[in-house]
């Protein structure tokens, strides 16, 4: 997740970015993981549009998330979409044509290879390094984990 709002922050200048939060990727009720317990991210797969914006919801408050958020409707048409479960980026350019396909996550799920389409879009982003162990990362970059990983979209200005 961090690397995802690094991205965001480099970047938002200019792309456009949306998050949209699609089905839960590890329910309580289907494929509950051993991390979720962990890290108190536990939810059932909701069966109402209102069960999945509280998730969201809870998501964006608990971990400080500053991109934009959308949430999928309960047919799921932007998962079907883009097969963006259970998490993946694309970029859209100016004319609304995909201009990069991420891979799949988790195994594929490759957030760098977003920021190098940026960096040779509109120039790389040079970050100084941290001063002292306590600086090294963000307070939105903790490694928690979190409901299913929203599927970022930069869009190009």
């Amino acid at each position: 997740m961090g690397d995802v709002v690094q991205i965001y922050e480099d970047y938002k200048e200019h792309a456009d970015f949306l998050t949209v939060y699609v089905r839960e990727a590890h329910p309580t009720d289907e494929w509950q993981m051993k991390s979720n317990v962990k890290d108190d991210v536990c939810y059932a797969q909701p069966k109402t549009l209102e069960q999945r914006v509280g998730i969201a919801n809870d998501f964006t408050k608990r971990f400080k998330f500053p991109l934009p958020f959308g949430i999928d409707d309960m047919s799921n048409a932007a998962n079907d979409a883009y097969a963006a479960w259970p998490e993946r980026i694309y970029i859209v350019d100016e004319s609304g044509h995909i201009a990069y396909r991420g891979g799949m996550g988790p195994f594929n799920y490759k957030p760098e290879e977003a920021r190098e389409w940026l960096a040779a879009r509109y120039g790389a982003v040079k970050h100084e390094a941290p001063k002292s162990p306590a600086d090294a990362a963000p307070a939105s970059a903790t490694g928690a984990a979190a409901p299913s990983t929203p599927a970022p979209t930069a869009a190009a200005k």
